[in-house]
């Protein structure tokens, strides 16, 4: 794609959009109001935890933990109203989660063995379809909903850091000093993203499509705010990164190559060539310093490590299963679709 370079506003918070349903609405006028969030205890417990309410009400409370939400004050960051609300649909979700993973595996070994191999059939895997058949505007649609965790590229991550000593956090701390750059601004993986979205002609601001991001893709992201908020679940944000960093060097290789075959642009491209040799020293680190030292340190964290493992796996699926479903029938996977003109600067 011919389109200008386009650059995003500085760092500013995610938008405040409207409300999917009782709690998400709540949530919405809460914070435009600065008043406590209004919605009955049984609305929790009554919401799908898969469904596009909880999952934007989750996704909003989490974003005041980053770079907040534009036009609502820090200092509800620590609302005491918000997080108890946020402590009901945390439980909800991850009440789901482990409902769903009841039969996973529950070692190291058990977990990350069978991504150290890769699969012969594809036929199922989504960067395989669009490294081989993907069109453009799919391509679109992926950066799109892929922003809203690659403009914050780990950032969840990195609050595992104080929560781990000696070799384990030294070996987090190397890893994250290259997602962040290595002292480069230009090189921040964050950047690399909105260059590709440039690329892409899409809008490079932070969260500009959380509007149209379905439930599927808001439990991405918020799987890792929720492990990355709870000391607790310390192992579980540590199986998320491991997993992440084992599948993401074959997926950015297929993906590099769907950016070149559709003509995206050298930014688009790079943005995945770049994860293709990155990830890949990153995968053998992580698994022998970052979850060894963990393991060394804390043996008693190894089931939650594998959960965090599982987590990741079922939640990508299900994201997957989304997309391919609507693409399958030529329709958007977006909850509206994304303008057909490429986006411009003005």
């Amino acid at each position: 794609m011919n389109t200008p370079r386009l650059t995003a506003r500085p760092a500013v918070g995610a938008p405040l959009v409207l409300g999917r349903g009782v709690l998400s609405r709540a949530v919405v006028t809460s914070l435009r109001s600065a008043l406590p969030p209004v919605c009955a205890p049984e609305a929790v417990l009554a919401a799908d935890p898969w469904g596009e309410d909880l999952q934007l009400a989750l996704h909003l409370l989490y974003e005041l933990h980053y770079r907040g939400i534009e036009g609502v004050g820090d200092e509800r960051e620590w609302d005491p109203d918000l997080l108890r609300l946020r402590r009901s649909l945390e439980h909800r979700f991850l009440h789901a989660l482990r409902s769903d993973l009841t039969d996973s595996p529950r070692t190291v070994e058990e977990a990350f063995a069978p991504l150290l191999v890769e699969p012969v059939d594809l036929s199922g895997s989504l960067t395989h379809q669009l490294e081989t058949t993907g069109e453009l505007w799919q391509l679109r649609e992926y950066a799109a909903l892929r922003s809203l965790y690659h403009l914050k590229e780990a950032d969840p991550h990195a609050w595992v850091i104080p929560r781990l000593t000696g070799r384990a956090k030294a070996a987090m701390v190397a890893i994250e000093y290259d997602e962040f750059g290595a002292g480069r601004a230009d090189r921040i993986h964050a950047r690399l993203f909105a260059d590709l979205m440039s690329d892409l002609g899409l809008d490079p601001d932070y969260g500009r499509y959380l509007d149209q991001a379905p439930a599927p893709l808001l439990a991405t992201v918020n799987v890792m705010s929720l492990f990355g908020l709870h000391r607790a679940l310390r192992g579980a944000l540590v199986g998320h990164f491991a997993c992440v960093e084992v599948t993401s060097s074959p997926g950015s290789r297929r993906l590099a190559k769907a950016m070149r075959r559709c003509g995206a642009g050298p930014a688009a491209e790079h943005f995945y060539a770049e994860h293709v040799e990155a990830d890949a020293v990153h995968e053998q680190v992580v698994r022998r310093d970052v979850i060894g030292g963990l393991l060394a340190d804390e043996p008693e964290l190894e089931a939650d490590i594998a959960f965090g493992c599982a987590a990741t796996l079922l939640l990508e699926d299900r994201l997957a299963a989304h997309l391919q479903s609507a693409w399958q029938q030529g329709r958007s996977a977006l909850r509206t679709p994304l303008p057909k003109t490429p986006f411009r600067l003005v």
